[in-house]
């Protein structure tokens, strides 16, 4: 099932009470109230703000850690040579000289 993230541009939609429109004109009184409403609402935003700029650098953090540790096992080789035994999805040790211990387990 799809939440409000998945769908894109879901959360610009602005609505009645974003955009301002009111039904009945506005009182004094009620300007107090909107500026408090408009000040939470700046606190929210700047604080998403400050969310995503840190997943975004611990995204791009990892992408780098990736990118690094690819280029390392493409320069010893690992990756088309030097592999001993059946490959990972085989079931056998990639080493030829040893062997899986087992034991047995009693209930």
């Amino acid at each position: 099932m799809r939440g409000m993230t998945d769908v894109s541009g879901l959360r610009e939609i602005r609505s009645l009470r974003s955009t301002g429109k009111r039904s009945i004109p506005r009182v004094q009184s009620s300007a107090n109230l909107d500026l408090y409403m408009l000040e939470k609402e700046k606190e929210r935003l700047v604080k998403e703000a400050a969310l995503l700029e840190k997943r975004s650098r611990a995204i791009l953090k990892r992408l780098g850690d990736i990118q690094r540790q690819a280029e390392s096992l493409e320069k010893s080789g690992s990756r088309t040579e030097g592999r001993k035994g059946k490959d990972e999805r085989g079931g056998e040790p990639t080493s030829p000289g040893k062997k899986w211990k087992t034991f047995s387990v009693n209930y």
